[in-house]
């Protein structure tokens, strides 16, 4: 999905279920799968960890309102912000990644 129109729906009103976001079913968005993911990794290391919103933004220079778009689903994250939350966390967010600085060969 490269930006223009199509950016303008947040991704959690791609889903079938969007109050169950984000383990609302997205069907036919690959795209709104791979923020909804982005969303469940944070949730879950902020959950294990501890961690709350300042937390967040302190570890990571991403401002709290950004994050907590992304964990609710009402944005499409950019490059920089998630690899400010993962060089912040030390986490990879992306799926598929295992930790910040990890290369797909």
């Amino acid at each position: 999905m490269p930006g223009g129109q199509a950016r303008s729906v947040p991704p959690r009103e791609l889903a079938r279920d969007p109050e169950n976001w984000p383990e609302a079913t997205i069907p036919d968005h690959p795209q709104a799968r791979v923020v909804q993911a982005i969303a469940s990794a944070l949730t879950r290391h902020m959950t294990s960890q501890g961690l709350g919103l300042r937390r967040v933004a302190a570890l990571s220079g991403v401002n709290r309102q950004a994050v907590t778009n992304l964990l609710v689903g009402s944005s499409w994250p950019d490059v920089a912000t998630l690899s400010r939350l993962e060089d912040g966390l030390g986490i990879g967010l992306y799926p598929g990644v295992s930790g910040p600085g990890s290369r797909h060969c």
